[in-house]
């Protein structure tokens, strides 16, 4: 038999095609790519300044402490704050530089999905400096953080959706699964994308989707990477359903239903906000974009979930990304017809007063020394990057008043991470005794020695905690970070208590535990 029969008669496999109607890529453009290069650089730049950031103070605690999992998120970032530690010790650029590099990528998969969608050159730069400048990508750039890994993990992987979606070709949800199981090492947010995504094509279609063989293997790889992680939170009883119940009673910042509905406008830019709605209606209403609605809808459902569970305000943010990217290509688009010179005017009147300032609030730009106080009322996260040096001082300042007779069975008990993390920083050169609190998972990286009786006590505002654990308590100081800034620490009590009623191995997990 000749080669070209054994070829007629072999089935051919189609080659994925894309729904009808579906518009073609836009024509690829370096902008983008140069926006997001000045938007790492600057963040770069700006990465010295202020101070450690009480997260990436417990970071770099819980990376002596390295785990599958912990209390309130996942192995990857403390294991990435040991390893930067490591290469370059106590230096805050370092430490900070995958997430400026990380919030270039996202500045760049915005940009991409804009394409996905049809957007020209124009349309994509635009997508691009909306995200290089909004409150996500800044705020979550400037820190090491689990926010800035959600933020890439989200938005690739509804790139790949808006791929699969596009082309039809399922081996896309590959990516999608790749993307959701390593974001699940940092924290386990990525599933409610996923959960997002499948309410998205249960309601918008297509459904097929849901039985197709890549798309259950995308499953298989994501559970398989968050593995090791979700075991950890079986076997210690699910720990971040308490914390996540701490933030749904507003016991952190930007919690609460109020919050989370306010984030929505401010979290990219006032200015994206019509812009990002426009996006949103586009996706759910052009026809030529019926096969993204369940990227649409899964907005609607993890906003949804967000508000009714009390989530964190900014948990669904790069899903506004997206819907930028797609309010990019109707603005511009709009901007091009009719009234032409009048439709860009209006544009570029609301640059300034309402995109610029995100730079301003989010970033270090201004003295630390005198910060306005309506930064922090702002940005939280900025209070609480100052004066962590003078805090280690103010403690000092108190052990050194101790009686030599009790500064050797003397520890600290901190109410809160960021202070254990600040004394395990700057405490050793200042001759403290090491520091332990009850926080999240601080409370598994040991317990004070049987002999410690006399505590130095930092950020209880209440006494009560402590006059139930000890005999007396006195307040022998209070924090003076040398700066007017309102944060947590700033003005906070130091008690000195002695005479401890139990044992720490009885009071230390049922009492001094607490999550938040």
């Amino acid at each position: 038999m000749s080669e070209s029969a054994i070829n007629i008669d072999r089935p051919q496999r189609s080659a994925p095609t894309s729904p009808p109607g579906a518009p073609e890529p836009g024509a690829p453009t370096r902008l983008p790519g140069l926006v997001a290069l000045t938007t790492s650089m600057v963040l770069l730049l700006l990465a010295g300044r202020y101070g450690y950031h009480r997260d990436e103070l417990y970071f770099l605690l819980a990376g002596r402490h390295l785990d599958w999992g912990y209390v309130d998120q996942g192995p990857l970032v403390p294991a990435l704050a040991r390893l930067l530690d490591t290469i370059a010790p106590d230096n805050l650029v370092i430490l900070r530089t995958p997430s400026a590099l990380l919030a270039g990528g996202a500045v760049l998969l915005v940009a991409a999905i804009a394409r996905e969608l049809g957007a020209g050159r124009g349309a994509q730069t635009c997508a691009a400096v909306l995200a290089a400048l909004s409150g996500i990508v800044l705020a979550s750039g400037h820190l090491l953080s689990t926010t800035t890994v959600d933020l890439l993990v989200w938005l690739a992987a509804v790139w790949c959706a808006v791929r699969l979606l596009r082309t039809g070709d399922s081996r896309w949800a590959l990516g999608i699964g790749l993307a959701l199981g390593v974001g699940m090492l940092s924290k386990v947010l990525p599933a409610l994308l996923a959960v997002g995504l499948i309410a998205g094509v249960l309601i918008a279609g297509p459904r097929r989707l849901l039985r197709d063989r890549w798309v259950l293997a995308a499953a298989g790889i994501a559970l398989l990477l968050a593995a090791p992680n979700l075991i950890w939170q079986a076997a210690h009883g699910f720990p971040q359903l308490g914390v996540a119940a701490s933030i749904a009673d507003g016991d952190s910042s930007y919690s609460g239903r109020r919050d989370a509905l306010t984030l929505q406008f401010v979290i990219i830019s006032p200015y994206a906000v019509p812009i990002w709605i426009a996006g949103l209606v586009a996706l759910l209403r052009r026809p030529a974009w019926r096969a993204y609605r369940a990227v649409a809808w899964a907005w609607l459902v993890v906003f949804g979930i967000v508000l009714v569970a009390g989530g964190k305000g900014y948990y669904d943010a790069p899903l506004l990304l997206v819907l930028t990217a797609a309010g990019a290509v109707v603005t511009v688009g709009w901007a091009s017809r009719g009234s032409v010179r009048l439709r860009r005017g209006l544009l570029a009147l609301g640059v300034v007063p309402l995109l610029l300032p995100n730079i301003v609030l989010l970033l270090p730009v201004l003295p630390a020394e005198r910060l306005p106080g309506f930064v922090v009322d702002v940005n939280y996260d900025a209070g609480e990057t100052i004066g962590w040096p003078a805090f280690a001082d103010s403690v000092a300042t108190v052990h050194r008043g101790l009686p030599p007779a009790e500064r050797p069975r003397a520890v600290i008990l901190t109410s809160n991470y960021g202070e254990a993390g600040a004394l395990a920083r700057y405490g050793p050169v200042r001759e403290l005794p090491r520091a332990y609190s009850g926080h999240n998972s601080m409370v598994d990286f040991g317990q004070p020695p049987a002999s410690a009786d006399v505590v130095i006590a930092v950020g209880w505002e209440r006494p009560e905690p402590l006059t139930a654990w000890f005999d007396e308590c006195t307040l022998a100081g209070r924090v003076d970070q040398r700066v007017e800034v309102d944060n947590d620490e700033n003005g906070g009590p130091i008690h000195v208590c002695r005479g401890l009623r139990r044992p720490w191995a009885q009071i230390w997990d049922t009492e001094v535990r607490h999550t938040g």
